[in-house]
């Protein structure tokens, strides 16, 4: 199992104290991959959580010079809100400045209102066409190809792509979302589905239509897992991966039994200091508590 942190990059006391101090008690204890969370003009009923947030684009390309090892991925990017040629650039240019690191999690958005908010409302009706013409439009561009390019939304012709992304065409892009729709996108179009706020229970009445996608689409489709984590009983409505140490670890086996490779972990904590404290005892406590208990289910090799 992979681990990856979600940075204290949104919410009430989210500060580039707060970002950095995580980043780098995640690259420190080789952690899989830091993820910056997004939105951008949230109306009121998110704007409690989201109305203080860092933009996910900007921050990766900060913690891209910052960090050396770490992937850097967004979680999700809500795409049809923004200009998709502009997003091929600069998802480009992280990836160029990071040697690689880029993991491009995407979603088509749920909030009619934000996307008025940001001046695209006749976009939400058509979010998911957009979404699936950015991707396509995306690995394009990033494979360096000079071919017109003529889409439902785009429409361009000698144009000079550069400079590449290293990842070139296979940089990773992930799809978000629990929609039905969003299950067969990550199987037409995605190299995995990125799942937020959701139990091994709920992942497993989406995973046989997950599966059937990708046979039809003749394709493996890895899943990821975007968990609220907490010590101690379980303090939020909807999922929270909660409890003791081992409870928590008997929770990740769960995750691993519904096909999840990694988990990106979102401790709620914006202070820089018990920020890290969590990460810390969570790579003290709950993984070698869950490396003994794949052991044990594992048996003898």
């Amino acid at each position: 199992m992979d681990l990856g942190l979600i940075l204290p990059s949104y919410r009430a006391g989210a500060s580039a104290e707060g970002i950095d101090a995580a980043a780098d008690a995640a690259e420190r204890l080789g952690w899989h991959t830091i993820w910056t969370t997004d939105h951008v003009l949230p109306g009121p009923e998110a704007s409690s959580e989201y109305g203080r947030l860092f933009d996910a684009v900007s921050t990766l390309a900060y913690l891209a010079g910052r960090t050396s090892r770490v992937r850097l991925g967004l979680s999700v990017l809500v795409v049809p809100m923004r200009n998709a040629v502009v997003l091929a650039r600069e998802l480009a240019t992280i990836d160029l400045l990071s040697r690689g690191r880029l993991t491009a999690g995407v979603g088509v958005g749920w909030s009619a209102e934000e996307f008025a908010n940001v001046g695209v409302a006749e976009r939400f009706g058509r979010r998911g066409a957009y979404t699936d013409e950015a991707i396509g439009l995306w690995r394009h561009l990033w494979s360096g190809s000079r071919e017109p390019w003529e889409g439902r939304f785009h429409h361009f012709r000698d144009v000079g792509f550069e400079p590449l992304p290293p990842q070139g065409a296979s940089l990773p892009i992930v799809i978000g979302g629990r929609s039905e729709a969003a299950l067969r996108r990550a199987a037409r179009l995605g190299d995995g589905y990125h799942a937020s706020a959701s139990s091994p229970a709920q992942l497993a009445v989406r995973n046989p239509i997950l599966r059937r996608a990708a046979d039809e689409a003749g394709r493996t489709v890895p899943i990821s897992a975007r968990v609220r984590a907490r010590f101690g009983p379980a303090e939020i409505e909807g999922y929270q991966l909660a409890g003791t140490p081992e409870q928590m670890a008997g929770e990740i086996g769960a995750f691993a039994d519904q096909g999840v490779s990694a988990l990106a972990l979102d401790f709620q904590e914006t202070d820089p200091e018990l920020s890290v404290s969590l990460i810390e005892r969570f790579d003290r406590e709950v993984i070698p508590a869950y490396r003994e208990a794949a052991s044990v289910r594992s048996g003898p090799a």
